[in-house]
């Protein structure tokens, strides 16, 4: 069999997807070139022009394309991104916001509605708050002065109170000169120097490990995919891929377990996994495939439905190859 040559772009993770990038993992039959990029520039470039073979994808971008009837791609079940998202969630101080129920009728900034981020805050608002999406007035825009490129075009519904911002705003200072309530965000924003800014749950790492015990969601933020095109031609592919995915995240999480020399500078890593141990139990947190990520893919296509991300309610089926919903028996790296 010749070896296909496909081209990856997806961001670098250390403990996930190194092995992968340096050619220590290779998936069988594939010569993969991996580059590397920022996320809102790579979702961009695939959702409108597909531009690479294989690319990391926002989850809730993917799952807003296909009950879209866009067919321009198949997903693997490999979730190199995942997040708990209590933390991403700012508010102006004197926006009268003490508790969740308060953002009722308030203006919140976010850098794109469809972000799976926002989608995974909205639905923790919704479901443990009781505060649906068309309660609160959502602003998008620029988060800084690289302006705002929009990765897909939605049809939100009536109901939902979406604006853009005017154009030169930017998020951020908008949210400290108080003309927007709360900010959410997909990484810790950029917040000045007024202190007019802090986090709505300010204990949040708190919060979220108590979200976790009681609903046993650990978010996932992206996922991978693969032009339509290749794998019809190869269905293959997405094995091979799914296979490699999981040797290279193997390796990884092997190597952060080796707590005398540290793999990354956390002065206190050993505390943070027997933590982590100690919240997800036997539980593998970083998990690929469908039946071990279930209850999250679930959650997330509802919440897709329930905030007009997604046109409607799609089937797990939909999203990813059929050979990758059993898990390939992979052994431990050597």
């Amino acid at each position: 069999m010749n070896r296909l040559t496909l081209t990856y772009a997806g961001c670098d993770y250390w403990d996930r997807t190194r092995a992968l990038m340096d050619g220590t993992v290779r998936p069988n039959g594939i010569d993969l070139n991996y580059i590397t990029g920022y996320p809102r520039d790579l979702f961009r470039r695939m959702a409108q022009y597909g531009e690479f073979d294989v690319a990391e994808m926002s989850m809730s971008t993917f799952v807003a394309m296909v009950s879209r009837d866009d067919t321009r791609f198949v997903g693997i079940p490999v979730f190199p991104s995942r997040n708990f998202r209590h933390s991403y969630l700012f508010i102006n101080k004197n926006a009268g916001i003490e508790k969740p129920e308060d953002l009722a009728g308030k203006t919140i900034g976010i850098p794109e509605y469809q972000m799976t981020a926002g989608l995974w805050i909205r639905g923790f608002l919704q479901h443990d708050f009781g505060l649906t999406a068309d309660r609160i007035k959502w602003r998008s825009g620029a988060m800084d002065d690289h302006g705002y490129d929009e990765r897909l075009s939605l049809a939100l519904p009536d109901n939902i109170d979406f604006e853009m911002i005017p154009r030169g705003k930017m998020l951020e200072p908008m949210l400290e000169a108080g003309e927007i309530d709360g900010l959410i965000m997909a990484a810790r924003p950029n917040l000045g120097s007024s202190g007019n800014a802090r986090r709505l749950f300010e204990d949040s790492q708190a919060v979220e490990m108590d979200y976790y015990r009681r609903t046993e969601l650990f978010p996932i933020m992206h996922m991978v995919i693969i032009k339509r095109g290749i794998y019809e031609e190869n269905p293959w592919v997405a094995t091979s891929l799914f296979e490699a995915f999981e040797l290279a995240r193997q390796a990884g999480l092997e190597r952060i377990q080796v707590t005398g020399p540290l793999a990354v500078a956390l002065p206190w890593l050993p505390a943070h996994l027997e933590q982590a141990q100690a919240l997800f139990g036997d539980r593998d947190a970083w998990a690929y495939g469908v039946n071990e990520n279930r209850k999250e893919i679930d959650a997330l296509i509802q919440y897709a439905a329930e905030q007009g991300v997604a046109a409607r309610k799609v089937e797990i089926e939909e999203l990813f190859a059929k050979e990758t919903f059993v898990s390939p028996a992979i052994g431990r790296v050597a």
